[in-house]
């Protein structure tokens, strides 16, 4: 499209958990601070991880059992999509709000109520609910976070892009990637928690898989630390990366920028600002990568076992 830019500039929050906050007005606050910080460095698209909302629970109920911490992060997220979808309206940003627990009303009866959701709100009012598909065992815990899976995988059009949100897990599925593939995003945005090494490299090397095999940008951030609650919780290891396809004329090592893995921070956590090149990407798409076969599909392949003889 004759409006698509040749180059997105984003930024990539690795929210600091352990940053303790009063209300959701002091949230609203350390969030404009940083809005206002990327639109004065040209950034279009902000990025939160996923349950960066897990910073509000340093305002919850002291008594707040873990079982019911969904349902009260559901309460607060009412008023925080509202926060986040007018001031990415005020400050024209593009604004990725982290996921977070949303009280979902087609929940079918006896099924969890709640689902994890990604809120892209875009400065022309517009708010993209992405709800996680794959949950981990610690969201299907009844004494833990208990949601429901989506059902459903958005392309985003943006600006003449098409976006995709793979929330943390969602990035680690070859049949989902496969259909991500077909889609031909320009960008795949990964807002991912995990709470250590392991986790935070699975997620990141299959963003860096998702990349190469779908030709395309893949931008992924975690957060780091564990909620200011006054009693001891675990906490999170993340980073932040802008994946590209392996290519000569991106550089051949698919590293658009990173900050890498870590656990803390002295403040509200680190930024990482990237330039993804939209324009070059697609012409890659078009016929300009080394050995890319374009979107492709395993199902016409036939399966064969060949066994040992006895």
């Amino acid at each position: 499209m004759s409006n698509t830019p040749d180059s997105l500039r984003a930024a990539l929050w690795i929210v600091n958990l352990a940053h303790p906050l009063a209300s959701l007005d002091a949230w609203r606050a350390q969030l404009e601070a940083r809005i206002r910080q990327a639109r004065a460095e040209k950034v279009e698209l902000l990025v939160l991880p996923e349950y960066a909302c897990e910073q509000w629970l340093s305002f919850a109920p002291s008594d707040l059992p873990a079982s019911s911490e969904i349902a009260w992060m559901a309460a607060q997220a009412e008023t925080a999509v509202q926060i986040a979808g007018t001031l990415a309206q005020e400050h024209d940003i593009a604004l990725l709000a982290g996921s977070m627990p949303v009280k979902d009303p087609q929940a079918a009866q006896g099924e969890i109520p709640f689902v994890n959701r990604a809120w892209l709100c875009l400065p022309n009012g517009r708010r993209i609910g992405q709800d996680k598909l794959c949950l981990t065992p610690a969201e299907q815990d009844p004494d833990d976070w208990q949601l429901s899976p989506g059902r459903t995988l958005k392309l985003i059009h943006w600006k003449g892009l098409r976006i995709v949100i793979l929330i943390c897990l969602d990035c680690e599925l070859p049949d989902l990637a496969g259909q991500v593939s077909a889609l031909q995003p320009d960008l795949i945005l990964v807002p991912s928690q995990t709470s250590g090494p392991a986790g935070y490299h699975r997620v990141f090397h299959c963003a860096r898989a998702r990349a190469i095999e779908s030709m395309t940008a893949v931008a992924a951030v975690g957060v780091i630390g564990a909620a200011a609650t006054g009693r001891p919780r675990d906490g999170y290891h993340a980073g932040a990366a802008l994946f590209l396809p392996c290519e000569p004329v991106l550089g051949g090592d698919g590293d658009g920028g990173s900050l890498s893995g870590h656990s803390d921070a002295p403040d509200e956590g680190p930024v990482l600002n990237v330039d993804i090149p939209i324009e070059r990407l697609r012409a890659l798409r078009r016929g300009g990568a080394e050995v890319w076969p374009g979107p492709w599909s395993a199902r016409h392949i036939e399966l064969s076992e060949e066994t040992e003889p006895f």
